[in-house]
């Protein structure tokens, strides 16, 4: 691996990616399915294009952080593909999560994000 790939592998993800490593961190979905999950968890308004997601589903799996796997019920088939996320996918969420703790932490310590300060 050289050092390009460390920092690739290093550098923070979209908010699309942790969305979507999220959304398999509870189990394999298909991609409307990942899509409805992440439209609901973030609300109001807020519509993810089919185009984005796919293109993230694809770095993501280029990544080696989730797999693409073949569906096992009917209805798999008429949804499309069916995603589930790796080990080195929640390796990277949990890192990535840490990383997004540590920057709320300082935020709130600036007062500049509300709500109580946890470890």
């Amino acid at each position: 691996m050289g050092r390009a790939d460390l920092d690739t592998a290093s550098a923070p993800l979209s908010t699309i990616a942790v969305e979507v490593l999220l959304a398999l961190a509870g189990g394999p979905k298909h991609g409307y399915a990942v899509k409805r999950e992440i439209e609901e968890r973030i609300g109001g308004d807020f519509v993810l294009g089919s185009g984005s997601l796919y293109q993230a589903l694809q770095r993501l799996e280029r990544r080696g952080l989730i797999a693409e796997r073949a569906g096992s019920a009917p209805e798999d088939a008429r949804r499309g593909r069916v995603y589930d996320l790796r080990p080195e996918g929640r390796r990277v969420l949990a890192a990535e999560l840490g990383r997004m703790r540590r920057v709320l932490t300082q935020a709130r310590r600036q007062r500049l994000a509300i709500g109580p300060e946890r470890p």
